[in-house]
């Protein structure tokens, strides 16, 4: 017999994780006990929800479950955010939280919270371990519900008393859930009808989402519309499933998206929504479509299809299997005048003017992107860092990883660190802004203790950038609570408080000389841009 926090580290060796991410507090001691006697890597961050977010970044390298790990009370509440943001992009996590002691439990004690309660809304499911002899089956169960399917967190709640009792351990080798049995292979007549429905169609457009990259389903995908010679764009969680530079890539849809890739949702006669569940920011409202377009929707969640926008042929199944499918019944075909027209449409964008004494953050991009290594990975925050960066980046055969549902600021470093442990061959670039750097800069002593060697980009504005285009446009300039210039500290110099390599740039001569240092850095490296205050999206 062993004790039950022993056995929650044999059932992650067992599940096969080499990494986990946490912060430890009283209620969870008795697992970080156990943890010491295991070649599994701890990496601590300084926050909680910095553990997840780092543990979605490796998870979406992987496409297996990652785990993060809280005490209880404050630190499974900060763990919160990290939850939810995992649930609005479908990453699979095992979130690993302390409870207090099961005779304890709703006596208001210190550091009791109702964990699993406040996680409900935004857990694939939870669990609160009672009996300590259940829990091999519970962590066999999570790690299950959280990678297959529609993707996603579970929670496992375990009192500190449960992971101190003896327990007999025999991890199971199957899981058989009753109730949940997710359909992985798509209905063949509805294959026949979709296949019938593009053959039939003069403008066609593929829109794939985040759905595709979790199943894995990136070379299905292009070879499917290579085959039937269909233009696509993406959701802004999809980026990155198609080279920038390939003939058929439009680039993002949406409200912050590009025109190229919006005129041809709103042109198109058939469109085919393959992972994506037509969020708000993406295809807006079904008016952004013409009434006569054909929707068909591929989603692995049948509650996603049909759920926002009306669908002509649902199909539900996993995105790998069923483009494999779809590209075996497809026919050939060659659409010329539709690509011609998008592709003048591609190729008809005006010139971007310098602002004297500053970084133009599109260029930059562009230009840092086309220095970077093929394989890089690019994490890339929230505001308007990471509209600047999803239109401008020019994706090759790396990955790109943000916080697309949620919308997550303070996300892109620990993400970037996730995603680097979890690809060391890989260039990792974490862009974000002077707002959003400053909820996650405690990360930089992660990264130097843990030697990971990541480069972090800030685009400092002195604003809050993407708030303040916002009360320009829609609130007649009224800006408040935006402009963080007198708080903000001296990046440059805070970087190298910790010993990472920094500098500062405020032309775009200095950028490109600085690019050349960034790349060529073998370590962890900063580099600040100084952007234009009113510098937009557009």
């Amino acid at each position: 017999m062993i004790k039950a926090a022993e056995a929650m580290v044999k059932c992650l060796e067992k599940e096969g994780i080499r990494v986990v991410f946490g912060y430890p507090g009283a209620a969870i001691c008795p697992f970080y006990d156990a943890l010491t006697h295991s070649d599994i890597r701890h990496i601590l961050v300084r926050r909680e929800d910095n553990a997840g977010h780092a543990a979605s970044g490796y998870a979406r390298m992987t496409g297996r479950p990652a785990v993060c790990i809280a005490t209880s009370g404050p630190g499974a509440m900060n763990l919160m955010t990290a939850i939810a943001t995992a649930y609005a992009d479908s990453i699979p996590l095992v979130c690993i939280t302390g409870q207090v002691s099961t005779d304890q439990i709703g006596c208001d004690v210190f550091q009791e919270v109702d964990t699993t309660g406040a996680a409900e809304p935004f857990v694939k499911y939870s669990y609160l371990i009672k009996n300590a002899a259940d829990l091999p089956r519970i962590f066999k169960e999570a790690f299950y519900i959280a990678g297959s399917g529609r993707k996603g967190p579970v929670l496992i709640d375990v009192p500190s008393d449960i992971q101190q009792t003896m327990i007999d351990f025999d991890y199971p080798e199957t899981v058989e859930l009753r109730t949940y049995k997710p359909t992985l292979k798509g209905n063949g007549l509805q294959i026949k009808k979709v296949c019938e429905a593009l053959n039939s169609s003069g403008r066609p457009l593929i829109c794939a989402g985040g759905g595709v990259i979790a199943s894995g389903a990136e070379k299905e995908l292009v070879a499917f519309a290579e085959k039937a010679n269909i233009p696509v764009v993406s959701t802004m969680m999809g980026l990155g499933i198609f080279p920038s530079s390939h003939p058929l890539c439009m680039g993002m849809l949406g409200m912050h998206g590009v025109r190229t890739a919006n005129e041809a949702v709103s042109k198109c006669d058939t469109m085919i929504l393959i992972g994506a569940r037509v969020g708000d920011r993406a295809v807006r409202s079904p008016k952004f479509l013409a009434e006569t377009t054909k929707i068909i929707h591929i989603d692995v969640d049948p509650a996603e299809i049909g759920k926002n926008i009306h669908v002509d042929i649902p199909l539900v199944g996993d995105c790998k299997n069923i483009l494999g499918e779809l590209t075996d019944g497809i026919m050939p075909a060659d659409h010329k005048e539709w690509l011609a027209e998008l592709a003048e449409i591609k190729n008809n964008i005006p010139k971007e003017d310098e602002t004297e004494g500053y970084v133009n953050p599109k260029m930059f991009i562009r230009k840092l992107s086309a220095k970077l290594p093929e394989n890089t990975i690019c994490s890339a925050d929230v505001g308007q860092n990471q509209i600047w960066t999803c239109n401008n980046f020019q994706f090759k055969h790396g990955k790109f990883i943000t916080s697309g549902g949620m919308g997550t600021m303070g996300y892109s470093i620990p993400a970037a660190v996730g995603a680097k442990l979890a690809s060391p061959d890989s260039e990792v670039v974490a862009i974000c802004g002077d707002g959003s750097f400053q909820m996650e800069m405690m990360e930089l002593a992660t990264i130097v203790q843990e030697k990971v060697p990541i480069k972090i980009i800030i685009m400092r504005n002195n604003r809050l950038g993407m708030v303040r285009e916002l009360q320009t446009n829609i609130y007649k300039d009224n800006q408040i609570a935006v402009h963080i210039a007198d708080g903000n500290p001296d990046f440059v110099m805070l970087a190298k408080s910790y010993g990472i390599n920094a500098e500062r740039v405020s032309t775009m001569a200095e950028a490109e000389a600085a690019i050349e240092h960034l790349c060529s850095s073998k370590d962890a490296y900063l580099l600040e841009c100084n952007v234009w205050r009113n510098e937009t999206t557009l």
